[in-house]
């Protein structure tokens, strides 16, 4: 749920280029991969230094890597580690009830904006949510502020893995105002407390596959 009190920033013309380029590359790796990675080449000569190193340090170890190694790292990155959950309302909900709302919310923020969500999609994922930002600069640049801490913990935990993806939220990062004092104090307190473990709630909204278990990650 947006925050009333906190005005959202104006947004820059790079920006929507930038989303869309970081969507890509937050999607499954498949078979349309490399051709993500050439447009993300292009797009990021564009792009403000800081949010081109990061897009291009990834390029080039995607490049290097086998794909099918790079699919596998992207499951058990993604898949298998609940740290490194790309739903950003499970940072501030968890598995809760209020987690259903707020992917609800979501739903209804790009439905008023007209823009419709494939059968097999959550929201909250990060890919998704950087796609509308993309077509709705204004909107969406206030749902990534809104949801910034989730963003920095979730980029804090895929540098602690050793990541490749670590460079691309590193480039959503840079993409967003600086982090203020409450948003640093979220961070910090999600870091320390974790999201609310609550395991009820969010049927029938949320399908069984998307949500994080305690053997794996959220599929």
């Amino acid at each position: 749920m947006r925050k009333k009190n906190r005005a959202t920033p104006r947004t820059e013309p790079w920006q929507p280029h930038a989303w869309q380029t970081q969507s890509l590359l937050l999607a499954y790796p498949d078979d349309q991969f490399p051709a993500r990675l050439e447009l993300a080449r292009q797009v990021a000569t564009h792009l403000p230094r800081p949010v081109a190193e990061p897009l291009l340090e990834f390029v080039a170890h995607a490049d290097r890597t086998a794909p099918a190694d790079l699919a596998t790292a992207y499951v058990a990155t993604f898949d298998h580690r609940k740290r490194c959950c790309p739903y950003l309302t499970y940072y501030a909900h968890g598995d809760t009830r209020k987690r259903g709302l707020a992917l609800l919310r979501l739903k209804q923020t790009y439905a008023a904006a007209g823009w419709r969500l494939a059968d097999d999609e959550l929201p909250d994922h990060l890919a998704v949510v950087l796609e509308f930002a993309a077509t709705d600069p204004t909107t969406g640049l206030g749902l990534l502020t809104d949801h910034r801490a989730g963003l920095e913990l979730l980029r804090l935990a895929l540098q602690d893995e050793g990541s490749a993806w670590a460079d691309v939220l590193r480039s959503v990062s840079a993409t967003l105002p600086q982090l203020a004092g409450d948003d640093r104090e979220a961070v910090a307190r999600l870091a320390a407390e974790g999201p609310p473990e609550e395991q009820v709630g969010l049927d029938p909204y949320t399908p069984a596959q998307y949500l994080p278990d305690p053997a794996g990650g959220p599929r």
